[in-house]
């Protein structure tokens, strides 16, 4: 089970650091019904609720539940939300308001509560506008049911088949994959740590773990994990036997990839690919120029040999970590790209 990252080694609330975190485009949606009389959803249908519409009032109220989340939820982060969507069906056989609230962010974290807030608020809203005609209304159901985004990539609630179609119905009229989580389950991983001292067992590869743990979260599946010294045949032959004999979708180095004369990952890799994808080195070291100065002196180099995407990665595993962050949204299109699976302008579902 993942450990609860609000509480530190001692046992105290906290507020999670995401200061490392890259930006990337999130959204989640959650849902949540108010059952109640009959006769009470009549009045709304009908807009003869004395307090007035019920359904425009709990929208607004719904969108400033979602804005003012970080107030109150104690260890929630203040994000920038970017949009806000609430919609209302009357369902007259289950004798209740359907709420369904998605929110949208470019940030550092998730926007789960902020969907779920304004889904709660948005059927208080509905219960604080009927209640003197039905006290006996329930706030039935509230869940998130959708959510993409961040290195855990897509959520599908399992047992909300509504919300399946929907997307599912959506993604066939764009020609995109049924699921992100389904196109990252497909995708198999190659690992090079370049490290002289790792290779001679006189330290711990921790950027090649650091790799593993994130890629086997998402959803994908690590192939093979070896270790090579900083020598540019071997750096070469490995990426390769990965992506000639062993066919991989993704190969990640980490290490080498600095200034030191003895860093020759990106020669390695120059001279094995067929074409550079220079946008994903490009964003990895805005990402780490965020973080330090000493940022933009990374040599990396990411391209496509054959079949297979190679990225570089530093070899520190917190520039591992902040790298991945940024990239890891865009690699299962990119390999439906190169593979021919997918167009090259369609938009990525993650």
């Amino acid at each position: 089970m993942t450990e609860l990252t609000h509480l530190d080694e001692r046992g105290r609330a906290r507020m999670v650091d995401v200061s490392a975190k890259g930006e990337t485009v999130r959204s989640a949606t959650a849902r949540g019904r108010v059952l109640m009389r009959p006769a009470t959803l009549a009045l709304i249908r009908e807009g003869a609720v004395s307090k007035g519409d019920v359904l425009a009032v709990a929208q607004v109220a719904g969108v400033i539940g979602a804005k003012r989340t970080s107030d109150l939820i104690p260890l929630c982060h203040p994000l920038p939300i970017t949009g806000v969507e609430l919609d209302f069906t009357l369902d007259e056989a289950a004798s209740a308001v359907e709420i369904s609230a998605t929110a949208r962010v470019v940030g550092k974290t998730g926007v789960e509560m902020e969907a779920l807030a304004a889904v709660s608020v948005a059927a208080l809203t509905v219960y604080d506008m009927c209640k003197a005609v039905d006290k006996d209304m329930v706030i039935d159901r509230v869940r998130l049911v959708h959510k993409i985004g961040g290195r855990s990539g897509e959520y599908l609630r399992a047992d909300d088949s509504a919300q399946r179609m929907d997307l599912m119905d959506n993604r066939a009229h764009r020609d995109e994959p049924q699921t992100h989580e389904h196109a990252v389950a497909r995708i198999t991983v190659g690992i090079i740590t370049v490290s002289d001292k790792a290779s001679r067992g006189e330290r711990e590869d921790r950027g090649g773990g650091t790799i593993r743990e994130i890629v086997e979260a998402s959803g994908a599946t690590v192939g093979a994990y070896t270790v090579v010294p900083d020598e540019r045949d071997q750096i070469a032959a490995r990426i390769c036997e990965m992506a000639d004999d062993r066919d991989f979708d993704v190969i990640f180095t980490t290490g080498g990839t600095g200034l030191s004369p003895r860093d020759v990952t990106p020669e390695a890799t120059l001279s094995v690919i067929d074409y550079q994808v220079p946008g994903l080195a490009e964003a990895m070291r805005a990402e780490s120029f965020k973080k330090t100065p000493a940022g933009i002196l990374s040599r990396a180099v990411a391209g496509v040999r054959k079949r297979t995407l190679v990225v570089n990665l530093p070899g520190n595993p917190k520039g591992v970590q902040e790298c991945l962050d940024v990239i890891i949204p865009a690699v299962p299109h990119a390999v439906g790209v190169i593979r021919g699976e997918v167009g090259e302008h369609t938009r990525p579902t993650g």
